[in-house]
């Protein structure tokens, strides 16, 4: 089926149309044929965009289907590897190693806290509307700074941001970037620079405290203090259109130039008790749970990443899918509690050790959201079992 709809722009009114497919989804016709003439022209970066673009636009009603879009160009495009054409990313001299990976859009929502969402949609607003900026005299380069632990989320930043500006965006794994031949770092550092703004992209500088570390760090050795004046140069180099964002696990390691060339700025830090019950929500209940497990869940996954319980919900689903039976929350309880994260099997509850039957128990009914009748379901053991762990 085809909508036709009338778009104003600049004074002038013409028609463009969507697809609709099921479930009310709908995808710009103009996608479709981009797609069909970069698969013909075998431009393999085109094809990842324009595939990007529908995967967004389906995802608001359809996830899975986005994911399968998503699946698809995750295998790295081989058919147009195989008909001649190669993608011209920069490469370490030696290693013919790449320097840079472009990254599809992620199809994962976004769930930020009021004041980081607050400085995530500046910044895409200030990209946007650069021009307007320095017609009144702001003028400088867009710079956004992302910090915290791991699993917080950084990442998926940088992805959305792309995402809403429609650029491709480019990720550099600067502790891959570090050449054993240090000489060589400048000069990688410097390709890098060369690239992404002639391609339009959005750079990602990932681990960057891995060379731009304090240059008055005794630890380090001349060669590495130059390579951090190379990153500056090179930040320095790029126009006032480029877009860099810089993400590190360990802030505080970072030279000061480096800071005062990101004005934006965002600390990540794990998430509150609320949005872990949101995360659970989403990724463990597909956005329909229950108030009671959310709640739990929240309370005993304090110290858990955005990622860490995304990892554990897709463990808990796959296990659901692949057995037919409904999700195991005793497996969930007990691979929080065991901080048993980055295992992509849940652990088996049948049998569990006397000790471990006992701490799950006892952290339920910490909670204080379940009668021990919902603790023994929960848990797939007898009421009775349950109450005489308590009574001990």
């Amino acid at each position: 089926m085809l909508d036709i709809y009338v778009c104003f722009c600049g004074g002038i009114s013409f028609p463009f149309v969507r697809c609709c497919f099921g479930k009310g989804m709908k995808v710009l016709v103009e996608d479709i044929v981009a797609l069909i003439g970069a698969s013909l022209d075998a431009n393999y970066s085109e094809v990842r965009s324009v595939s990007n673009r529908i995967a967004r636009a389906i995802s608001v009603e359809d996830m899975d289907g986005a994911q399968k879009i998503k699946s698809v160009l995750r295998r790295k495009g081989v058919p147009l590897r195989s008909s001649g054409y190669s993608d011209s990313l920069p490469v370490d001299p030696k290693s013919r190693m790449p320097l840079v990976e472009e990254q599809q859009w992620p199809v994962t929502p976004l769930l930020l806290g009021e004041s980081e969402r607050n400085t995530f949609t500046t910044f895409i607003e200030s990209v946007k509307q650069q021009d307007k900026l320095i017609e009144n005299g702001l003028m400088g380069k867009l710079g956004l700074l992302l910090s915290g632990p791991p699993g917080t989320g950084k990442t998926l930043i940088a992805g959305h941001i792309a995402s809403q500006l429609n650029r491709p965006l480019y990720v550099v794994r600067l502790d891959s970037v570090i050449s054993s031949l240090l000489g060589d770092t400048a000069k990688n550092l410097r390709q890098i620079f060369d690239f992404v703004p002639s391609r339009n992209g959005i750079l990602l500088l990932d681990e960057v405290d891995a060379v731009a570390k304090v240059r008055d760090d005794r630890h380090e050795i001349g060669e590495l203090k130059r390579v951090v004046n190379t990153l500056i140069q090179g930040l320095d180099s790029l126009d006032d259109n480029s877009v860099v964002i810089a993400a590190t696990n360990h802030a505080e390691l970072l030279d000061p130039a480096i800071w005062r060339r990101f004005p934006f700025k965002i600390r990540l830090d794990l998430p509150s008790q609320d949005l872990r019950e949101v995360l659970w929500n989403h990724f463990l209940f597909r956005d329909n749970g229950n108030d009671k497990e959310l709640k739990a869940l929240g309370a005993i996954s304090e110290g858990m990443s955005g990622a860490d319980i995304e990892t554990v919900s897709i463990s808990a689903r796959r296990q659901s899918i692949l057995t037919g039976a409904d999700l195991n929350m005793a497996s969930i309880i007990l691979s929080v509690v065991e901080s048993d994260y980055s295992n992509s099997v849940m652990p088996n509850c049948n049998n569990l050790e006397l000790i471990k039957k006992k701490k799950l128990i006892n952290l339920l009914a910490e909670t204080k959201l379940f009668t021990q009748t919902e603790i023994a379901s929960l848990l797939g053991l007898s009421r009775q079992t349950i109450s005489s762990h308590l009574k001990e």
